[in-house]
């Protein structure tokens, strides 16, 4: 067996009270492929950094092998005092490094080498860093959170590049699809102290839980001996003293480790605060297009997405993504093209930037600054309670946004959101920053929320288990629509990436549009009659006035004296709007069917 390149061992670290490591410890050897995981706040990046020769451990031994190369990928990598980004990648090579690779990693990467470094987007910073630490082909890598601000084209691309590397790896991920098809030794860092699994990613979850499981049994068992050990010292037979002495300390030491054992760390509580129901069609946008100066964005997009629909968008960064979101909420009005939104529409927004005052409490973030509660699901709730649901810890309540880690700060974001009443969820990035437990459960939220929910991400595995559909660039400012997942996706494009596509070429076996309602099959022949006609055109007029009746009977429950004053009148108000709620969705209905039936007689 090879001797390692780099070997930590008894890694101690604390920033005071509880271990931040605990006799952690890390051996990499040549050609390996290790995930290391854990929850945010664990120790992976500190424990990186120490690796990387950073930070210095309190205690613990550190072994590099004195001819091994190491370069380390920060989260957030740092280009100052560099004129340009082929500047930045060239100063990390060395004097037998071939510099015609760095040329070659910021082409497949996206950049031309003469961005200047203050005007560099993030996603355009972290592929100037990743070409920077590829370039000279180490004999370690260790990367935090490569895939983070990348699309989708070039996280499959960096997959392909790090299979061919010769250098050993040591990744921090919260993208379970890019650890599975890189790592090959899973290191799980767990309250300060590491467990080694020699199996990929793919495997470390359920290994994970056995041992979680073994665990609790062995923590119940020890709870029972301390039990019986306690009633033989009250109750048994009196041996000789030194025998009872030395089951007395026994006991005491049996206590100290059933105290001094800490459990894993529990799960948040993801709960959307939901508002009344919207109406079966969300957003309806027709022939939606899309330019800034010269380049065209979108063009003549169009859509109808139902209520209970989870979309994906996807793509290159800058394809516009964020741009067509905007527009199909209202955000941002199309050059051409029109866009309708549904009735009752409440909707709660997560933006990819995040913009937060780093000075502001936690406490004051979540409020909005009104005291010392919030309404959540219509129940007035205490700050730090809600806090605790996402993981805090009530003395943080008054910290600083800015002491919060990446994960952290993206948690209080995602906690704020899921406190507005909502009924369309519009989510970008989410994935960002969270570590996979949290991810599971965001995973679960979506996937049970009663609303509608459109989201722009690029981990692979979220959008196959939470959307129904995929809308994903196809070049010159073209959009199509795929049913499924990202999977469904590619199989209906024949297997063909997001980044192998030549720009502006036709989608191979592009699936159906996937739409809220559809119709049965028409004969191409046949025509709208006078009466469907007729109906279409003054459908839109009755839906508007029984909305508004709908809303001045909301008015009259509101109103907190109204059932004191008249019960009877109040019940039967209550009736009437449920009526008035029917013949909404009967109209809808209608409206939405003929609509579709007009659309596609005309097409075909």
């Amino acid at each position: 067996m090879a001797p390692p390149l780099l070997a930590l061992d008894g890694i101690r670290l604390t920033f005071g009270g509880t271990p931040l490591l605990d006799g952690a410890s890390l051996s990499v050897g040549p050609g390996d492929r290790i995930a290391l995981v854990g929850r945010n706040g664990s120790g992976k990046s500190t424990l990186l950094k120490i690796a990387a020769g950073m930070v210095e451990p309190q205690d613990g031994e550190v072994f590099r092998q004195p001819s091994a190369t190491i370069r380390y990928l920060p989260q957030v990598p740092d280009l100052e005092g560099f004129a340009t980004t082929r500047d930045y990648v060239e100063a990390g090579l060395g004097p037998a490094d071939d510099p015609y690779r760095a040329i070659y990693l910021l082409e497949n990467l996206g950049l031309t080498g003469q961005e200047a470094p203050e005007n560099l987007s993030g996603g355009e910073a972290r592929r100037a860093a990743l070409a920077r630490v590829l370039a000279p082909e180490p004999d370690i890598l260790l990367l935090d959170e490569p895939t983070n601000h990348l699309d989708l084209a070039t996280i499959e691309w960096l997959e392909d590049e790090l299979s061919r590397s010769r250098s050993a790896l040591v990744l921090i991920s919260h993208d379970r699809r890019f650890l599975e098809r890189v790592s090959r030794a899973t290191v799980w860092l767990d309250r300060g102290q590491t467990r080694r699994l020699e199996q990929g990613f793919a495997a470390f979850e359920e290994w994970r839980d056995t041992i979680l499981e073994e665990e609790e049994r062995e923590q119940h068992k020890l709870a029972r001996q301390i039990v019986r050990e306690e009633h033989w010292l009250r109750y048994g037979v009196t041996a000789r003293r030194k025998r009872n002495m030395r089951r007395l300390g026994e006991l005491q030491d049996m206590r100290v480790r059933l105290r001094s054992h800490r459990g894993p760390e529990g799960l948040a509580n993801l709960n959307a605060s939901e508002a009344a129901e919207s109406g079966k069609l969300v957003i309806e946008a027709k022939a939606i297009s899309k330019r800034f100066d010269d380049l065209l964005v979108v063009d003549n997009f169009s859509t109808r997405i139902g209520r209970g629909a989870r979309i994906g968008l996807v793509g290159p960064n800058g394809a516009g993504k964020t741009t067509l979101l905007k527009m199909l909420t209202g955000a941002l009005d199309p050059d051409t093209g029109t866009v309708r939104l549904g009735v009752n529409l409440e909707i709660a927004t997560l933006d990819q930037k995040r913009s937060v005052d780093p000075d502001e409490t936690l406490a004051h973030f979540l409020t909005d600054g009104r005291g010392e509660t919030l309404v959540v699901n219509g129940e007035e709730k205490h700050v730090v309670s809600y806090m605790k649901d996402f993981l805090f810890k009530p003395e943080q309540a008054r910290t600083p946004i800015r002491e919060l880690s990446g994960g952290e700060r993206a948690r209080l974001i995602l906690a704020r959101v899921l406190a507005r009443p909502s009924n369309l969820l519009v989510l970008d990035e989410p994935t960002n920053d969270l570590d996979m437990e949290t991810l599971d459960l965001l995973q679960e939220l979506v996937s049970g929320y009663a609303g509608t929910v459109l989201l722009v991400s690029h981990d692979r595995d979220f959008l196959d288990r939470t959307v129904s559909s995929i809308i994903a660039p196809e070049g010159d400012g073209k959009w199509v629509e795929y049913a499924g997942g990202y999977n469904d996706m590619l199989a209906q494009r024949g297997g063909t990436k997001l980044g192998d596509r030549k720009r502006g070429a036709e989608p191979e076996q592009a699936g159906p549009k996937a739409e809220a309602v559809r119709p049965a099959q028409k004969s191409p022949s046949q025509k709208l009659s006078f009466k469907q006609k007729f109906a279409l055109e003054n459908l839109p007029k009755k839906i508007e006035t029984v909305s508004a009746s709908i809303s001045a009977l909301e008015d009259r429950i509101a109103d907190p004296s109204f059932y004191e004053r008249d019960p009877g009148s109040f019940q039967k108000t209550i009736a009437a709007l449920d009526k008035e709620r029917e013949t909404l969705k009967a109209l809808e209905d209608e409206w939405l069917e003929l609509e579709m039936l007009r659309e596609e007689l005309e097409g075909s």
